[in-house]
């Protein structure tokens, strides 16, 4: 669970604030009218956050051009003729 602190409150206490991220691993998150404004991580959470999304987006694509090869689509293409996924609404007979 995170810290939680007003960002007026932050001001003055920026330096032990940094000082808990860093050495106690603690993360913050600093509040406006009670809502999360910013959260402050130690550089290395960052570096792991950032992997992370970056892993996600790699396993979307995957999955995404998977799907574009997906037997059933070839399948589909088979059965209706390929004009008819092309047809427009107006070329109907």
């Amino acid at each position: 669970m995170a810290y939680e602190i007003p960002v007026t409150q932050a001001r003055a206490e920026l330096a032990e604030l940094i000082n808990r991220v860093v050495y106690g691993g603690e993360r913050v998150v600093v509040t406006r009218h009670g809502k999360p404004l910013v959260a402050l991580v130690s550089a290395a959470d960052l570096e792991r956050l950032e992997r992370d999304r970056e892993a996600a987006e790699e396993q979307v694509i995957s999955s995404v051009s998977s799907l574009g090869s997906a037997a059933s689509a070839t399948g589909e293409r088979g059965r209706f003729g390929l004009a008819a996924e092309h047809r427009r609404p107006d070329e109907r007979r």
